[in-house]
């Protein structure tokens, strides 16, 4: 029995729901025609031109790079390089203009053109050359993102006398299915799609989408399969054919989606169907292509794009969100290596959020980048989407244990999703702490920078030999006496805390770490000493070759007493293989946690993001934190630290992220606020990562903490930071007094600080 249009409709769009929840995507792109020639004559189509009709056979370079910068500049992405296939073999016209310019074709060409946008604007290139063969593909792909060729159907009768690609030899099925194929075997993330409309049946369709569905399932290649409806344009063979009905290419749109599988992106351009996009949601679709807010759609000129205030209001119609992402799918930056070439991939990482998406503003941890929202609302109730949070969230204020897919749900939060999941937050923050904001005044003593470990985040960290001094600073290692009066000068300029972290000196033992407590705990009887990295521990334990147990019950008898829980990174040692491969993996950072809670020494719990791993590293680290907290009690508090990214060496060999967007950095601490709900009460937002209006916003996200006054901060100033070495007291209670909040300071373990006048004349 024949399935009616709306259950086909309905079945597609659960399909779509279950894999890409309540988002639309589009990529912001410019529109570069590199060349109107083709030597094909498609019987519907008005973007290929004669010689006759065009002022010049190809755009030049400073017409190509004038395009892309007007694109970089309206703040695109993309640059969609289209063109016609191969014109130099019907036209002289063609030929000699390419040998005047000197390229030997136009792929040639269109090598160097792409290649000279990605230098000059840091655009990236998806390029629709038509058919390629493996070294012509090879070559291009070292300067694309991803490439595309619209299959559009595998209908031999269309290349028949009277078909609509007669006398085209580039539109023939088995030719196209071959560069598909071709794509595939060099891993090159690729668009296609069907052209429906032009003559062929829906049998043929399906057969189409048949032979994309079993390439795909070969190679693992096909990121998008768009389903674009015919539009007759006059002065062509095809003026007088008459548009697909919508029902056709609705049906058509659920049939693709039943074929591919839930997880395939299926697109439909926005352009060519207005006034009815919902009904493209409600039939399966999850992305509306490229859309240029400056460029025409030059293949469909008449069907201007619709602006891109408008196509998010009717996507929120549909009860969708509009985000923006990158010429290249999400999934292939899981393993970019094996996808994107190395210099490509640089680029694709600078644009790219923690999701694959693309970057939603221009803010960097670190930095003196304004905040690209306003001050949260207080009296502000948002109202999720009905394919939201709200069930997740809800979950989480009644303290229980959240999945991995359930936090990465609530990292996926955008817009109102976004704004609602801050509030509920800041709620839980306020029932959990009150509105008092908490500082503790202390200094920063990094006694060593020089260190055995190479990880690839660390800007802070320097060898011992003559070339580190020419990589940003000159090695040190303070002697006993040097961090035994450092500690005095801040117990005197007000500090009741010193912070005491340095590299892994390779002549560091054991005794080294006691017998900095101890010069301190000297120096400064009164001061509290929150020390040592597990990284530092855990060094220090196996020189001595003493238990865990045992070494930190030495180190509390020398007068530690409190670790920072830092050298955490991301508890996920897929990841860590990545940034620190020789440092304490997941299971050893948690046992000397263990260890430190057991011995009565209170932890603080740290996690750096914002440079390789994706959410679902965030969710198993929060989870880390939560079951270690259940067990043992031992966490003081949890502190979010956006990576900067500057100077780190992962950055700079065109690794890494460009940290977190500002997004990002807020829902660490407002997901951490519920995921951690009700075992850790206290979150941390750092002045020194985030600038002051950043933190300020985190404060009514879900942090209750400004974290330390201190006094010489150095290892984000290392990375390339520029936030100071010093938020004194004043400055503190002035940032609280912005957000209307009461200002307190307090001891390491969040207890009422005494006068400091009292402390020092005891």
């Amino acid at each position: 029995m024949t399935m009616a249009l709306s259950d086909i409709m309905q079945a597609a769009q659960d399909s779509t729901l279950s894999h890409f929840g309540n988002r639309v995507t589009f990529s912001k792109k410019v529109f570069i025609p590199l060349t109107q020639l083709c030597r094909d004559v498609c019987h519907y189509c008005t973007f290929a031109k004669t010689p006759k009709n065009l002022h010049t056979p190809y755009l030049s370079m400073e017409q190509v790079l004038e395009i892309a910068q007007s694109g970089k500049q309206a703040g695109c992405t993309e640059a969609l390089f289209t063109l016609g296939d191969k014109p130099e073999l019907r036209y002289n016209t063609a030929r000699d203009a390419l040998s005047n310019m000197g390229f030997s074709s136009t792929l040639d060409y269109l090598y160097h053109a792409a290649k000279a946008v990605y230098n000059e604007t840091g655009l990236l290139p998806h390029l629709n050359p038509g058919l390629m063969n493996r070294e012509e593909m090879s070559k291009l792909r070292e300067v694309s993102a991803s490439m595309g060729i619209m299959l559009e159907s595998t209908s031999l009768r269309l290349t028949e006398k009277g078909g609509p690609h007669f006398g085209s030899p580039d539109k023939h099925p088995t030719a196209r299915l071959e560069t598909l194929r071709t794509a595939g075997e060099l891993k090159i993330p690729f668009t296609t799609g069907l052209l429906i409309g032009i003559g062929e049946t829906r049998e043929e369709r399906v057969e189409t989408l048949n032979a994309i569905a079993a390439l795909h399932s070969q190679y693992g290649h096909i990121q998008e399969v768009i389903i674009q409806n015919f539009c007759p344009k006059p002065n062509t063979l095809m003026a007088d054919q008459s548009e697909p009905p919508l029902d056709e290419h609705l049906w058509t749109i659920a049939t693709a989606r039943q074929i591919l599988g839930p997880e395939m992106s299926i697109q439909a351009p926005p352009n060519l169907q207005p006034g009815v996009l919902g009904k493209l949601i409600r039939a399966g679709i999850n992305d509306w292509g490229g859309v240029s807010p400056i460029t025409p759609d030059h293949v469909n000129p008449e069907r201007p794009w619709p602006h891109l205030h408008t196509l998010a209001k009717e996507t929120k119609a549909a009860g969708r969100q509009l985000v923006a992402r990158l010429p290249i799918a999400a999934t292939y930056l899981n393993n970019g290596a094996k996808w994107v070439d190395p210099t490509i991939l640089t680029g694709v990482l600078r644009h790219s959020d923690s999701e694959g998406m693309a970057r939603d503003c221009h803010w960097h941890p670190g930095t003196h980048s304004p905040v690209p929202v306003s001050t949260l609302d207080s009296n502000r109730k948002p109202i999720p989407h009905q394919h939201s949070q709200a069930h997740v969230v809800a979950k989480a204020r009644k303290g229980m244990e959240l999945t991995e897919h359930e936090i990465c749900q609530l990292f996926s939060a955008r817009d109102n999703d976004w704004d609602y999941l801050l509030q509920q937050a800041n709620d839980l923050r306020q029932e959990q702490n009150g509105d008092v904001v908490t500082y503790v005044a202390n200094r920063n003593i990094n006694y060593t920078n020089i260190c055995q470990h190479r990880c690839e985040f660390c800007a802070f960290a320097k060898g011992q030999g003559e070339q580190s001094k020419l990589l940003r600073g000159t090695p040190y290692n303070l002697d006993l006496d040097h961090i035994a009066q450092r500690a005095l000068e801040a117990w005197r300029a007000g500090a009741t805390e010193v912070c005491l972290q340095g590299g892994i000196h390779p002549s560091y033992t054991g005794e080294t770490y006691l017998n900095i407590v101890a010069a301190v705990k000297k120096a400064v009887p009164d001061i509290h000493v929150h020390a040592f990295s597990p990284l530092e521990v855990h060094h220090g334990a196996t020189t001595l070759g003493l238990s865990l147990g045992d070494y930190l019950a030495e180190l509390k008898r020398a007068g530690l007493a409190t670790l920072p829980g830092t050298a955490a990174e991301i508890l996920d040692d897929e990841v860590r293989q990545i940034i620190c491969p020789d440092k304490l993996n997941t299971e050893r950072w948690l046992q000397v946690i263990r260890s430190a809670h057991d011995q009565g020494l209170g932890t603080t719990a740290t996690i750096m993001f914002g440079h390789v791993e994706s959410p679902v590293h965030w969710a198993r680290h929060l989870l880390h934190i939560r079951r270690l907290q259940q067990e043992t009690g031992g966490f003081t508090e949890f502190v979010p630290l956006p990576y900067v990214h500057m100077e780190a060496p992962l950055w700079r060999k065109g690794l890494s992220r460009s940290g977190p967007t500002f997004r990002e950095a807020v829902l660490m601490h407002a997901v951490a606020r519920l995921v951690l709900n009700p075992l850790v009460k206290n979150i941390q937002t750092s002045w020194v990562k985030m600038g002051a209006d950043g933190a300020a916003f985190c404060l009514q996200a879900g942090a209750n903490d400004l974290g330390g006054t201190l006094m010489n901060e150095s290892i984000t100033r290392a990375a390339g930071g520029v936030n100071g070495q010093q938020f004194n007291c004043d400055n503190m209670r002035q940032l609280a007094s912005r957000i209307n909040r009461p200002c307190q300071q307090r001891t390491t373990l969040y207890g009422t600080c005494e006068s400091h006048q009292q402390l020092l004349s005891n």
